[in-house]
């Protein structure tokens, strides 16, 4: 049941999430809440790191950055001067609950979580399709393994409309926004495209294909590095093509590895590779640009691959311990993407390391990630 305002609100808060990937999920919620309120300066809440995500979005018309150490009460004290009259707290922590109510705004509205309730004016019950990304204890996953349950997996995964979009679609649903299923969406300026391939020097002519190794959350989500580095060779071989390295600083050693590793064997080759190693070098909106630029995206389950397709570019995951049935990109079932996994009985077990073999990852193999990036960068 949606919450009526009379009048309407003027001056609407979204406190944002905290991690680049569930920030694009959100882009639906935020566009459905600017189509029911036109007229409303909608101002959002985020961390510094993402309020670059942001630029030109037609949801947005303000955005307030955090610092990683910003205390509660500087934030409160903070949103207090936007004089705001109504919040929608996206994530599901304590904290953001009291930085709304610390900042006085009247209608405060989140998801109903323990050690929060009494800070919000309606706290709202879980969705009857809401699924909770249960963690796997090392104990059930060998029982697991142990017993071959072939189809054990699937019951912790969850439908497609268990997807996080339709959490935050059902949230702006209570401030009487429309809850009706939309692609995350981003925007770019032409300009940027152009500053992005000149400032890195990016051959106009070749066609690329994004190679992103990382994933901030853990080991159990990265698929093997060097099957990156078999699909970039293979990639960079195929005529018109070149390969773009991607990663944050975390994963600078990796990459490197994989340039090195790279060019020990391409550097022999009767025609010279394009391959460029961008890790580390990128601003966000860089980062956005050039996998715009990207005729697809070959990407574990982390922010840029989120990034990626919300922007157009068809991309390629190979899924371990989490579910795409909960947080694949883009719209789920998008035929565009190529969402990968193993028959691994334990999987998605949403752990950061493996407590066995790694075999979600290990059995999904290079030669299916290279057979479906063809289909998804050759599709009409």
């Amino acid at each position: 049941m949606s919450v009526s305002f009379h009048p309407p609100p003027r001056r609407i808060l979204v406190r944002g999430v905290n991690w680049l990937g569930d920030a694009v999920m959100t882009t639906p919620a935020l566009a459905r809440l600017r189509e029911k309120n036109p007229g409303a300066q909608i101002t959002l809440l985020t961390p510094a790191k993402l309020c670059d995500l942001w630029g030109d979005h037609p949801a947005v018309d303000e955005v307030i950055g955090f610092e990683p150490g910003a205390g509660l009460f500087s934030v409160g004290r903070k949103l207090r001067a936007g004089r705001f009259d109504l919040a929608l707290v996206l994530p599901n922590s304590p904290r953001s609950a009291m930085e709304v109510w610390l900042a006085g705004i009247p209608q405060r509205i989140g998801y109903a979580q323990p050690w929060r309730n009494w800070f919000l004016t309606r706290a709202v019950p879980p969705r009857p399709g809401h699924v909770t990304m249960r963690k796997r204890m090392p104990e059930e996953i060998r029982r697991l393994v142990n017993h071959s349950a072939a189809q054990a997996g699937r019951p912790n995964s969850g439908p497609a409309s268990a997807h996080q979009i339709y959490e935050y679609l059902e949230l702006a649903g209570t401030v009487g926004a429309s809850i009706a299923l939309m692609a995350p969406s981003l925007r770019l300026k032409d300009a940027e495209l152009a500053a992005a391939a000149s400032q890195f020097e990016l051959d106009p002519q070749t066609k690329w294909l994004g190679i992103n190794a990382g994933a901030e959350y853990g080991p159990a989500k990265r698929w093997p590095a060097e099957r990156f580095l078999f699909v970039a060779r293979e990639a960079a071989a195929w005529p018109g093509w070149g390969v773009m390295l991607f990663g944050g600083k975390s994963d600078l050693a990796m990459v490197d590895k994989i340039e090195r590793d790279f060019w020990a064997v391409a550097r022999h080759w009767a025609v010279r590779p394009k391959l460029v190693n961008l890790a580390g070098r990128t601003s966000l909106r860089e980062l956005m640009a050039l996998l715009k630029i990207c005729r697809g995206l070959l990407t574990n389950d982390t922010g840029p691959m989120h990034v990626a397709a919300a922007l157009g570019t068809p991309v390629v995951v190979p899924f371990g311990s989490t579910s795409p049935e909960l947080t694949g990109p883009g719209l789920p079932g998008d035929p565009r993407h190529r969402l990968l996994k193993s028959d691994a009985p334990c999987s998605p077990c949403f752990l950061r390391d493996c407590p066995i073999d790694f075999r979600c990852l290990k059995g999904i193999g290079s030669d299916r990630v290279v057979a479906a990036v063809l289909e998804a960068i050759h599709q009409e």
